[in-house]
């Protein structure tokens, strides 16, 4: 009776989080969604554009931090509903607005309440799932990102054949409004709110309790693999911001490409995400059950960098392959694709651009799904709350460079070399993490016996 407690309420509160997190991403990139359409009415310029990402970008990394200690002495479920509620508000209020400077303003409020989204729910998941499942369900949790951020382009491609930009940012933000209050009837903090045991999250089998594993603040902040973490996650999280919000800007200015194709890349990327997602929560929750943790090193190690240097690959590919006269070439991937093109209707440049989407996609959210899931499990019990928020906060700075600065670069030279700029940074963190794979994984204070 009581595992099937459990089990209803887990899929109660996780289908609610998911739905909710959905839109909360949906709701983060509306504007790179509407960005073609929103250029044909306010005349914005790339500064301006990056202008308007970075303001989200650095509030959201500020207020994620916050949220990421806070959560603890905080109910997750209305930290979770409330920030929602006002992720809808903003957007609403976002589709009245015509300046520059409103723009900027409401998307830094955005990113103020899209903070309040995922700490959360690392908390609630923590305390309805077992230890061994966490990795698998924070992957699965995190595919709403890619959900949002596939099925987006399509549903704002398709709403603006009837509507305009800002009838598209309103109606998602009413959704928002409403299913904030869903999610908080039918979220509960810990099974001890519904009548039933709470999950022991002490340690694992063979060591005896748990609280000589607590360390200090300063213990953990000194820890360099917190910091080898959180550069790492700096680099994965700007490079795929970057093709997330500027990929499609790419396509169309300086490749010729069409707002359908470009969309489709979009779409592409994000479904790869989701896929990748998965499998990297999936594949390193089995190394982790076969070899174990350790304080040195860590069996998800493997997968990470071998997902990083699919980042590194496709994204060259991309930058080199793509051109604007792609459909009269005759590379060697038009004569492999042209099977698929025949089956498909789709041209043979398209599924390239498509695919070259879809790997970077899997190869970069996989490696963002692991980097939050390492940062929980690596650091002391007490403390793995604050470990992911640092480097949380650490991959939102490297959003933020991926708004203002990168439109920058683009707008001195050009999108190509600015892309160009985001592969070389991410060649060299992953080979600087390969390096470094063996360090001393286990964050804060080591017994003796362990060491």
């Amino acid at each position: 009776m009581a595992a099937g407690g459990y089990g209803r309420y887990r899929a109660v509160i996780f289908a609610a989080m998911f739905v909710g997190y959905t839109l909360y991403y949906f709701n983060r990139k509306t504007f790179s969604f509407v960005m073609p359409a929103v250029m044909a009415e306010v005349p914005l310029g790339k500064d301006e554009l990056g202008l308007i990402t970075s303001s989200q970008s650095a509030a959201y990394a500020i207020s994620k931090f916050i949220s990421g200690v806070l959560s603890d002495q905080m109910s997750a479920r209305w930290l979770f509903s409330s920030g929602l509620l006002m992720v809808g508000l903003v957007n609403v209020v976002f589709s009245w607005s015509s300046t520059v400077t409103a723009f900027a303003g409401l998307w830094f409020l955005n990113g103020l309440a899209q903070g309040l989204g995922w700490p959360p729910c690392g908390k609630i998941l923590r305390k309805w799932f077992e230890p061994s499942q966490f990795g698998t369900w924070w992957a699965v949790l995190s595919t709403s990102m890619n959900l949002a951020g596939g099925l987006g382009p399509i549903v704002a491609a398709l709403v603006s054949l009837n509507y305009d930009w800002r009838m598209t940012l309103s109606f998602s933000g009413f959704i928002c409004v409403v299913v904030s209050f869903v999610c908080l009837v039918l979220i509960k903090n810990e099974p001890s709110d519904v009548g039933l045991p709470n999950i022991e999250q002490g340690a694992k089998k063979g060591k005896k309790g748990s609280s000589s594993d607590n360390s200090t603040l300063t213990e953990l902040l000194l820890s360099p693999y917190l910091w080898v973490l959180s550069t790492g996650y700096l680099v994965v999280f700007g490079v795929k911001t970057c093709c997330t919000d500027w990929g499609q800007l790419f396509l169309i200015q300086e490749r010729g490409q069409s707002m359908l194709v470009g969309s489709s890349y979009m779409s592409a990327l994000e479904i790869g995400g989701l896929v990748g997602s998965i499998a990297a929560g999936y594949l390193s929750d089995r190394a982790v059950a076969r070899v174990g943790l350790s304080s040195y090193g860590n069996p998800r190690h493997t997968l990470l960098l071998s997902m990083m240097a699919g980042m590194c690959v496709s994204m060259f590919l991309f930058r080199v392959t793509v051109t604007g006269d792609s459909p009269k070439e005759n590379h060697f991937w038009t004569v492999a694709l042209q099977p698929l093109a025949d089956l498909t209707g789709l041209k043979e440049h398209e599924l390239w651009i498509l695919t070259l989407g879809a790997v970077f996609g899997f190869s970069s959210y996989g490696p963002i799904a692991l980097f939050g899931v390492i940062a929980n499990e690596s650091a002391p019990a007490n403390l793995c709350g604050t470990s992911h928020a640092i480097v949380a906060l650490m991959a939102n700075v490297g959003g933020f460079l991926a708004g203002l600065p990168f439109s920058t670069i683009a707008k001195h030279y050009s999108w190509a070399t600015a892309f160009w700029v985001a592969e070389i940074t991410c060649t060299g963190s992953t080979v600087a993490f390969f390096l470094l794979r063996n360090i001393r994984t286990k964050m804060g204070r080591i017994p003796r016996k362990a060491d």
